[in-house]
């Protein structure tokens, strides 16, 4: 695989604009580390990762990724906190971050797990909202932050969930678990399970609640996963992040996090704080058809995490811009192929991918594709053949896979004959 020639990289940005068809150049990369396919079999799929969130990977899990504060002129804010992480929803990318892979104790930000597999429970009907649940003595004597369940008093998965977000319920905690998977230990052993199968690499549960505990550790990456995976996931039961209050058992409690009073388009998410964890908050916002998310770890006061959540969501939407390529409107590029009933091919990636820039910098989005040269044929609709870097002043801001967009059947004997004849002497 090689990366292409400057010219090329001219050429893959005015696909980005104009249509294939009026691309007359093709296009010729020479093999780089990898043997050219053979005549007798597709060109190989080379590695990657697809962008986007309909898998357990996010741009942003991964640890390398381009943090794209490095990109402007406007500094990001610096935050009296322990960690901290600003993510574009949309495209999925870190805008900002500072410690986001520092082990820290996660207070009830553990809750959004919590709510993440009861709400897989409620989407699959293995737990209706209408049903009542059982409170046990556990979750009646459970401490800290309570919704006030009781034995012997009518609650229902709705109502759970309410106290468990609005209230901050460990009470409801412990109740969702114990509906869910029969008791508090399973529950647990459910939440490891699914950290590891959404790319929460330095997150271990040991409660549901986010009491404090030694081995209760988490990250604001990982944080910033589960919030992410929830908005996308369960976006039917997203309003319980927005409820301002919530009452029950006659007693009426506010949404701790203040900022749905103080900003209309903040929508969500949930606060924590316990002595070890410091105050904590993942807020998130939706401004357009824009979504910024932040979670704030380690201030020293509520007040202080609520200014820093504002203004990281502030300077999100202030400084950058989100940008479709790839759509529509804007299809791959045209590339030759060999030995094939067609001469070219369409490469892109496999759906239109959403890149975050700094504002007024959306010209400056330069594609570079990698692939075998010579592209053999036969290649099959989807088919990854390379990887497709999109660069911004000389750093990849992100790479998707570069897919074939058309079948290309392999050609008859002579028609390979002659292909091969004509890269022969154009190789000369």
């Amino acid at each position: 695989m090689k990366k292409l020639s400057p010219s090329y990289a001219r050429l893959a940005v005015a696909s980005l604009l104009v249509p294939a068809a009026m691309l007359a150049v093709p296009v010729a990369c020479a093999a780089d580390a990898a043997p050219a396919a053979s005549a007798a079999a597709p060109a190989p799929a080379a590695s990657g990762r697809t962008a986007g969130f309909s898998s357990a990977s996010f741009a942003f899990a991964d640890p390398k990724s381009l943090d794209v504060s490095s990109l402007s002129v406007v500094p990001a804010p610096a935050l009296d906190a322990k960690a901290w992480i600003v993510v574009d929803v949309t495209s999925g990318q870190i805008l900002t971050q500072s410690n986001p892979d520092t082990q820290v104790p996660p207070a009830s930000l553990t809750k959004l797990m919590t709510f993440y597999l009861a709400a897989n429970a409620v989407d699959e009907n293995r737990l209706p909202l209408d049903q009542q649940v059982t409170v046990s003595e556990r979750a009646w004597r459970t401490g800290g932050s309570r919704m006030f369940i009781q034995p012997r008093l009518p609650v229902t998965v709705d109502q759970l969930l309410q106290g468990l977000i609005v209230d901050s319920g460990n009470d409801s905690a412990v109740a969702l678990a114990e509906a869910v998977a029969g008791s508090v230990d399973a529950f647990v052993t459910l939440m490891n399970q699914e950290a590891q199968k959404l790319g929460m690499r330095d997150t271990h549960f040991d409660n549901v609640d986010g009491l404090p505990d030694p081995q209760h550790v988490t990250t604001a990456r990982d944080l910033a996963i589960v919030a992410t995976h929830i908005i996308k996931d369960h976006a039917s039961l997203y309003h319980y992040f927005k409820q301002k209050d919530f009452t029950y058992n006659n007693i009426k409690q506010p949404n701790r996090n203040s900022l749905l009073w103080a900003d209309p388009s903040v929508d969500g998410m949930k606060t924590g704080f316990t002595d070890a964890a410091g105050y904590c908050m993942i807020a998130t916002a939706q401004r357009g058809d824009r979504r910024i998310l932040t979670v704030v770890l380690g201030t020293p006061s509520a007040t202080a995490r609520s200014q820093d959540s504002l203004q990281l969501l502030n300077w999100g939407f202030q400084n950058f811009d989100d940008v479709k390529l790839y759509g529509e409107n804007q299809p791959g590029m045209d590339v030759r192929v060999w030995e094939g009933q067609s001469h070219t091919v369409r490469l892109g990636p496999p759906k239109p991918v959403w890149l975050t820039v700094p504002r007024g910098k959306t010209s400056d989005i330069k594609p570079v594709a990698h692939y075998p040269d010579p592209l053999i044929a036969p290649l099959t609709k989807g088919q990854q053949v390379g990887t497709l870097d999109l660069t911004m002043d000389g750093k990849v801001v992100r790479t998707e896979p570069l897919v074939a967009q058309t079948a290309v059947e392999r050609a008859g004997f002579f028609g390979r004959m002659i292909d091969v004849i004509k890269r022969h002497f154009s190789s000369k």
